[in-house]
């Protein structure tokens, strides 16, 4: 009879470490020596994956085709500018513009949304609209509907994230949702509403498509920020 294969040894070397002997499997991961213990190992120098640096992981699809996503997001702006036009709330809308941007384009490589772009967006928008609020008619009311938007529509996302199965949604698109409500609350409900039907008949309608191609099953998971995000841009476009 052959004899089992035996490990084919790797190369050693002094950045090649020893091999430890294995750790009882019958014992409790706490009671087990140290060197069995999972660690992060960390190259010096290397940037974190969640660091608030573009040359983190999360950043990586951002880094790879900075022209494509350049000539996006100018598109992007472009269109915001036009309509709405020169307006204190304008800076405001232009920052979402260019974070959403960034932001899609990461959920829909990575499938997360990073807090480096949507916790300092959340800081902006309440910085920006706050301004605007004081040279424009009715900013009062105005912010007070952002802020319930915002409150709203984090809600309404958060309580699904809450009750449908693992991975249906997650807490990044709790998180994005409440942004992008305080900016739709901030033109009023109508585009509030019109923000949250256009999410979910873009989102439907993708799903149906990549079924109908057999590009996904019923169990695959998509990111659902782009949906968001698209959806709020026509809400901004038709009620801007």
């Amino acid at each position: 009879m052959d004899a089992p294969d035996a490990p084919v040894p790797g190369p050693t070397g002094p950045d090649t470490p020893a091999l430890e002997p294995a750790a009882p499997a019958d014992l409790p991961a706490e009671a087990r020596p140290a060197a069995t213990q999972p660690s992060e190992v960390r190259v010096p120098g290397e940037v974190p994956a969640d660091a608030w640096s573009l040359h983190a992981a999360w950043a990586a699809p951002l880094r790879r085709r900075p022209v494509p996503i350049a000539l996006l997001a100018a598109a992007v702006l472009a269109a915001l500018t036009w309509r709405i036009g020169l307006r204190p709330d304008l800076p405001a809308f232009l920052w979402l513009g260019l974070a959403g941007t960034l932001l899609g384009i990461v959920d829909a490589t990575l499938r997360r949304l990073p807090e480096p772009l949507t916790l300092p967006s959340y800081a902006a928008g309440v910085t920006l609209l706050g301004a605007a609020a004081s040279f424009t008619d009715d900013g009062g009311g105005r912010f007070g509907r952002a802020i319930l938007g915002m409150a709203a529509l984090g809600a309404f996302f958060g309580v699904q994230w809450l009750l449908l199965p693992e991975g249906t949604l997650g807490f990044g698109d709790v998180t994005l949702a409440g942004l992008l409500g305080m900016h739709l609350g901030w033109l009023g409900w109508r585009a509030w509403i019109l923000g949250v039907t256009a999410t979910l008949a873009i989102a439907l309608a993708v799903s149906l498509a990549l079924l109908a191609t057999r590009r996904a099953g019923r169990k695959s998971q998509i990111p659902y920020g782009p949906f968001l995000l698209a959806g709020t841009l026509t809400a901004v476009l038709v009620h801007g």
